[in-house]
């Protein structure tokens, strides 16, 4: 398995992999697969070339089995989004890989808070989140997202 982080003209990949998230695992994204069959092209670089933002797909053989993405925030605040891993790749640490990956573009980026929203009920996503220490801050008390932080440290521990 090996990441690769997307640009504007991996758009068809980030189509594939966006669209296989969409349809297998609908109840863990804001947005439905109906959503994303909006637009053409455009639509799909425009995710990509967001300024500062951060994508990475997972492959293996060639094949997307995850994604992840990060997205910059005010201040040192940046934004874990889009987090999915294929049921053929389960267990097999691409999701650690994946939040790794958007870890490290966060430090790189100056930011000192890694922010994320998960659903009730995911509980898979909660372990995993858990798991690479995210921990609660709250819920938004609209759709019970329930929203996770992670402090970022630079390498020597300090902030």
């Amino acid at each position: 398995m090996r990441l690769r982080v997307l640009t504007p003209e991996d758009w068809p990949l980030w189509r594939e992999v966006r669209l296989a998230a969409l349809t297998d695992a609908p109840h863990a994204f804001k947005t439905t697969l109906a959503d994303w069959h909006r637009g053409g092209e455009e639509r799909w670089r425009a995710r990509l070339e967001m300024p500062g933002a951060f994508h990475v797909v997972a492959l293996r053989d060639g094949r997307a089995v995850g994604v992840a993405g990060g997205v910059p925030g005010e201040g040192g605040v940046r934004e874990l989004r889009s987090v999915w891993v294929g049921p053929e790749a389960r267990g097999h640490g691409v999701g650690d890989r994946l939040i790794g990956a958007v870890e490290g573009w966060a430090r790189r980026s100056g930011g000192t808070t890694l922010t994320l929203g998960v659903f009730p009920g995911n509980d898979a996503a909660i372990a995993l989140y858990r798991r690479n220490g995210f921990v609660d801050l709250s819920s938004d008390g609209v759709t019970g997202e329930r929203l996770m932080v992670k402090a970022l440290h630079r390498a020597g521990g300090g902030p």
